[in-house]
């Protein structure tokens, strides 16, 4: 009989365990709810963008002169 995988879940705010069938899932309250929700709209969550190179904006803006002709 094979066994079940069980994966230990934690809030991402406070870290206690939390379960997939709790009402405020991935949380563990409504308090790390807001937490989060406070965190998004001060703009503390950030996804950075790629850094540029430099070099590589000039070897692209080659390949499509040459293309575009």
């Amino acid at each position: 009989m094979p066994r079940q995988h069980t994966i230990k879940l934690r809030c991402p705010i406070c870290k206690k365990p939390v379960k997939s069938a709790d009402a405020d899932f991935p949380f563990c309250s409504e308090r790390c709810r807001l937490i989060d929700l406070g965190k998004w709209a001060s703009g503390a969550y950030v996804i950075s963008s790629p850094v540029d190179d430099a070099e590589e904006a000039v070897r692209q803006d080659s390949l499509d002169d040459e293309d575009g002709g």
